[in-house]
C-alpha cells in the first residue's frame, strides 16, 4: 500500500465520480479505477459499490475513510516537518471561502501577509455557492484543507473562532420603522427581505430565530454574499438582519429587540490539521488585521 493509493480512495470518496477524481488528481481515469483495485486486493474489501452510473462507499469504505484521511494528513505534517528542516514550508494549502469574506475579514491583506511569511506554500482558494454549510461538507470529504465557516462545524471537524458580531436589523431610510429605536422580528417578519443564499450561517442563525418564534417572511432579493446586502436595503427592495461585519451606508440601522446569538467566523479544518504551521499562521495573520479598533 502506498500513499497514492490513499489519494485515489479519498478523492473518489470526495466526488463519487471516477473520472472527477482522476482530473483532480491529473492522472489517467484507468490510473485511478487501477489504485483503488489494488487498494481493494491489499486490504480484503470493497471499499466501493459501482455501477454504470453511480459510485457509493460501501460500509467497510465509510468505516476506512476518515482513518485514510488521517493518515494523508500525518504524511502531510511530515512533509511540512522536512520543509522546516530544509529551511521553510513547502506545498499547497487548498482554502474554501464565502463570496464576501474579502470585504468582511481583509482576508486580500491577510493572503499576502501569509504569503510573504510562507513563499513556499501556494494558496488556492474556492468560493461556495452555498455558504457555510457548502464549505463544511467540501472540507469533510477531503475537497479543502481549511475553510471559513460560520455555523458550527460537524463533530469531524475543528474549527478555531476568528470573529464575532452582533446582529443588526438593516431598513431603508424612508421606510416606516426608520425612526424606531429599536425593532422586533415580528415586526420585520411582514415586510419583504433581501437575504445571501442558502447554506450561509447568518440566514441560518436568523431563519432559526424566526422559526422559534412562529413566524415566516418572503424573501424579495437574494444576493451574492453579506456586503452586497445593504445596497438593496439602501434601494427600497426589502429590509434585512445581517451581522456588524460591513459597510451598512445609506441604510437605516437599528437593534433588534430579541438577542440572537453572535454571529461567529470561525476556521475550520479536519481533526489535527489545526496544527499545521500554515494554518496557525492564518489564525494569527487573520487576528492581526481584524484587531477591535
Amino acid at each position: 500500500m502506498d500513499t497514492r493509493q490513499l489519494e485515489y480512495f479519498t478523492t473518489v470518496a470526495a466526488e463519487l465520480n471516477v473520472t472527477e477524481a482522476a482530473h483532480r488528481l491529473f492522472v489517467a481515469q484507468s490510473t485511478v479505477s487501477a489504485g483503488l483495485r489494488s487498494l481493494e486486493r491489499e486490504l480484503g474489501v470493497q471499499l466501493f459499490a459501482r455501477t454504470t452510473k453511480s459510485v457509493r462507499l460501501t460500509d467497510a469504505g465509510e468505516g476506512l475513510l476518515p482513518r485514510a484521511q488521517e493518515i494523508l494528513d500525518q504524511v502531510e505534517a511530515l512533509r511540512v516537518l522536512a520543509g522546516q528542516a530544509d529551511g521553510g514550508l513547502r506545498g499547497r494549502l487548498r482554502l474554501g471561502i464565502f463570496v464576501g469574506l474579502e470585504q468582511v475579514g481583509h482576508l486580500p491583506s491577510v493572503l499576502r501577509d501569509l504569503r510573504a511569511r510562507f513563499p513556499g506554500v501556494e494558496v488556492s482558494l474556492t468560493a461556495s455557492s452555498s455558504g457555510s454549510l457548502g464549505l463544511s461538507e467540501d472540507l469533510s470529504h477531503g475537497r479543502l484543507d481549511a475553510a471559513f465557516v460560520a455555523v458550527p462545524p460537524p463533530p469531524e471537524l475543528d474549527a478555531v473562532e476568528l470573529l464575532s458580531a452582533d446582529y443588526v436589523a438593516l431598513l431603508p431610510p424612508n421606510h416606516r420603522l426608520a425612526g424606531r429605536q429599536s425593532v422586533s422580528l415580528a415586526e420585520l417578519a411582514g415586510e419583504p427581505w433581501v437575504e445571501v443564499p442558502a447554506g450561509y450561517g447568518n440566514r441560518i442563525q436568523v431563519e432559526a430565530a424566526l422559526t422559534s418564534l412562529g413566524l415566516s417572511r418572503q424573501i424579495a432579493a437574494e444576493v451574492p454574499g453579506l456586503p452586497a446586502v445593504p445596497g438593496y436595503v439602501a434601494a427600497g427592495l426589502g429590509v434585512a438582519v445581517i451581522p456588524k461585519v460591513v459597510d451598512f451606508e445609506g441604510c437605516a440601522v437599528r437593534p433588534l429587540t430579541e438577542e440572537l446569538p453572535a454571529w461567529r467566523l470561525q476556521i475550520a479544518t479536519r481533526k489535527g490539521s489545526s496544527r499545521r504551521p500554515v494554518l496557525q499562521a492564518l489564525v494569527q495573520l487573520f487576528g492581526e488585521h481584524n484587531r477591535p479598533n
